[in-house]
């Protein structure tokens, strides 16, 4: 019923950039919150970024000042720019959607990830 489409991942070098999107189709009434979490080898999985329907976007603590989420609402699309990125990035970032179906009920779905590596 619903897809992630997610793009972006890769390798760069500490202080490089990239830039994540996540894309949702489907049958969607409403998308109600898109972000990123990420997760480590042995560690456990951690909130990056989210942005709701009215643009209010949260940060993970270790993220703030360098990443910034953004999104177009028409495309159902999620942006994450990473900037500064340091080897501590180095994780699969998994897109998360909260949506909702015609009878209103909150729905959290998840992409498959995609591999960041930040390695001289």
């Amino acid at each position: 019923q619903v897809q992630l489409v997610e793009s972006g991942g890769g390798m760069v070098q500490p202080g490089g950039s990239l830039r994540l999107s996540c894309t949702a189709s489907g049958n969607i009434f409403s998308v109600n919150v898109m972000g990123w979490y990420r997760q480590a080898p042995g560690k456990e999985r951690e909130l990056v970024a989210l942005i709701n329907r009215g643009d209010s976007a949260t940060y993970g603590e270790s993220v703030k000042d360098r990443f910034t989420i953004s999104r177009d609402s028409a495309k159902n699309t999620a942006y994450l720019q990473m900037n500064m990125l340091e080897p501590d990035d180095t994780a699969v970032y998994y897109c998360y959607l909260d949506w909702s179906d015609y009878t209103l009920r909150s729905i959290d779905y998840w992409g498959q990830g995609t591999q960041v590596t930040v390695s001289s």
